[in-house]
């Protein structure tokens, strides 16, 4: 007889609009295990598998804290009470909690001061991300549990709950009939509960007993601080938004750039400070999309995107946002694992705002066939290869914009646009692969460049440090002879250094925050490296802090008219690193607003 062997999830405490789908461990007649699904449409020696999923709502009200919601909390700030913000935010598990916390917790109260005095009341503008409006500073448009019909549990639409049992004070409702579940808003503070159930197929009557389980009680998303748009250029508006959400100075057009952690990187060594709950991809994949969605960007350059996930989660859910999909895998020369768990860059543009004209893909250990067939001897091409090919990629993209240019450029004309997208290899013993790697993704530019007058953009994941060889080949448009990080070069591929240069005048998106002059740009200069004129950090773990993100752009054909604010200490919580449960990748997101100059006359 089928039975039921083992149930559990992978992590005990759900979260508002994240899909729960439990394990489930079958063993068969003849003694093996079976770990699939087992349907009534596709029954197993005769049986199939029924669900149920139950909330359990106890008659005692409970309230969570907004710093760590699987804590109850014990105390709530009467100052979040008389600002009107969200009530979710005012709750605390401890005094220590609250005090903690407070250097944040602070600029909540400021901001609502702010609004209020500004505007009358902003408070559904700064503080909703996560709640039921779905709205924030960079808003986000993902419906939630509690507004939309359209939330579906598995394959079963949801239908009235009904109340299945009740018992020393608690109520079970019946809350889905399907493996899945996503749970709502009307579940935060409560446990679910998990039924399985082995059913004969053809009388339809159980078998055994249920197999079940019990979570935590299901908790709202924590929202970590907005991060609003700083003009650069003397204007005096912080992130003024249109209706649709996304800056409305006409003629301008947003780009971000996000290495968004692959899930196949993100285990529980490498971020054992992370809860395991904050860590899970079902968990992450909804918080980044919530965050990517948010910023509205224009143009979404994206790192680190498996296979799957790509195909299957973020090319559909942002096609629902009126984005159009690219991407290019990495190759799998080196990488042995499973091909759909294989990372790679996405680059996502509005269908509104520009039309896609050209794509060329770039596959370093391509070039590294071809550099070695034509500088190593063949005696020596295989030790060359061990160290070319890392399985890097770039994607770059030809794009046409839609939308006028305040009549500066000549009339009828084409806006073309080139975006590159690029994840530089991550070994800091290979200086010389990294540069080389950077200096063919320039090359190729160049070409197109000498093609067509266009403006570029240089965006990516370079795993380089400011006054790195790459950054400065980048950044300056040439690196010295005398840089130290070409000292090691054991192929002769950097050779002679005068090759070491490219002409496409490109500059640092955020090193406008030193140049520029507006409200709010001191603030950011301060969280910038004034040797460099880079942000102090783009990535931030236990072992590393360091910048590694940028955008680059060609500074004969754009300017850049604001930035998305930088994160700070201040901005991560004591004792926290990334991920973490606000911020779900170890790196931060880059986006910059761009002006395209006139072009000149010839």
């Amino acid at each position: 007889m089928l039975s039921v062997l083992r149930v559990h999830l992978p992590s005990d405490i759900p979260i508002v609009g994240c899909e729960l789908t439990p394990y489930v461990l079958l063993r068969r007649p003849d003694k093996t295990l079976y770990p699939e699904d087992v349907p009534e449409s596709s029954p197993l020696d005769g049986h199939f598998l029924r669900y149920k999923w139950y909330r359990i709502q106890s008659d005692k009200k409970v309230t969570v804290c907004s710093i760590h919601p699987s804590e109850q909390a014990t105390l709530q700030c009467l100052g979040c009470v008389k600002a009107k913000i969200p009530v979710a935010k005012s709750y605390h598990c401890s005094p220590k909690c609250f005090s903690d916390a407070w250097q944040h917790h602070r600029v909540l109260h400021d901001r609502a001061a702010s609004a209020v005095n500004e505007n009358g009341n902003e408070e559904e503008e700064l503080f909703g991300r996560f709640n039921s409006t779905g709205s924030g500073v960079i808003n986000s448009t993902l419906p939630t549990s509690a507004s939309s019909a359209s939330l579906t549990n598995g394959s079963t639409p949801l239908y009235p709950a009904t109340v299945t049992q009740r018992n020393g004070g608690e109520t079970w409702f019946e809350v889905g009939r399907s493996k899945t579940y996503t749970p709502s808003a009307d579940d935060i503070g409560h446990v679910l509960k998990f039924e399985c159930v082995v059913v004969d197929a053809d009388t339809k009557q159980t078998v055994g007993h249920p197999s079940t389980l019990l979570t935590s009680r299901v908790i709202l998303a924590p929202s970590p601080p907005p991060r609003r748009l700083i003009p650069v250029n003397g204007a005096d508006v912080i992130g003024h938004l249109d209706a649709d959400g996304r800056i409305s100075s006409s003629g301008t057009f947003t780009v971000l750039s996000y290495n968004i952690l692959a899930d196949a990187y993100a285990t529980s060594e490498s971020y054992a400070y992370c809860p395991s709950w904050a860590l899970s991809w079902a968990y992450r994949r909804q918080n980044l999309l919530r965050e990517i969605v948010g910023y509205r960007a224009d143009i979404v350059c994206l790192q680190e995107v498996q296979n799957d996930h790509f195909e299957e989660f973020f090319a559909p859910e942002l096609d629902k946002h009126g984005y159009q999909a690219l991407y290019k895998r990495k190759t799998n020369e080196v990488y042995t694992g499973n091909p759909n768990t294989i990372d790679g860059c996405a680059t996502f543009f509005r269908r509104d705002r520009f039309s896609h004209v050209k794509k060329y893909e770039v596959e370093f250990n391509k070039a590294a066939q071809s550099l070695t067939e034509a500088l190593v001897p063949s005696a020596q091409r295989k030790t060359a290869l061990n160290r070319l090919v890392k399985d890097n990629v770039a994607l770059i993209v030809v794009l046409e914009a839609k939308f006028s240019n305040q009549g500066a450029d000549t009339p009828g004309k084409r806006q073309l646009l080139c975006v590159a997208n690029t994840h530089v290899n991550v070994h800091q013993d290979l200086k010389d692969v990294k540069l080389w790697q950077v200096l063919t993704l320039l090359k190729g530019l160049e070409k197109i460049a000498a093609s067509a007058d266009i403006p570029m953009l240089v965006c990516g994941d370079f795993n380089s440090l400011p006054g790195s060889a790459p950054h400065a080949l980048l950044a300056g448009g040439k690196v010295e002879p005398t840089h130290p990080d070409i000292v090691v070069d054991p192929l002769g591929i950097l050779r002679p250094h005068s090759k070491l240069a490219h002409q496409l005048l490109l500059v640092s998106a955020y090193s406008s925050f030193v140049r520029g002059v507006g409200l709010g740009v001191d603030q950011q200069r301060r969280k910038m490296d004034p040797l460099i004129n880079e942000p102090l950090f783009t990535n931030c773990t236990r072992d590393f802090i360091g910048t590694l993100d940028y955008i680059f752009y060609t500074a004969d054909s754009l300017t850049v008219e604001s930035l998305l604010e930088l994160l700070d200490e201040e901005s991560l919580r004591k004792d926290t690193a990334l991920p973490s449960p606000e911020w779900s990748s170890d790196h931060i997101a880059l986006l910059a607003e761009f002006r395209c100059k006139p072009r000149q006359r010839r």
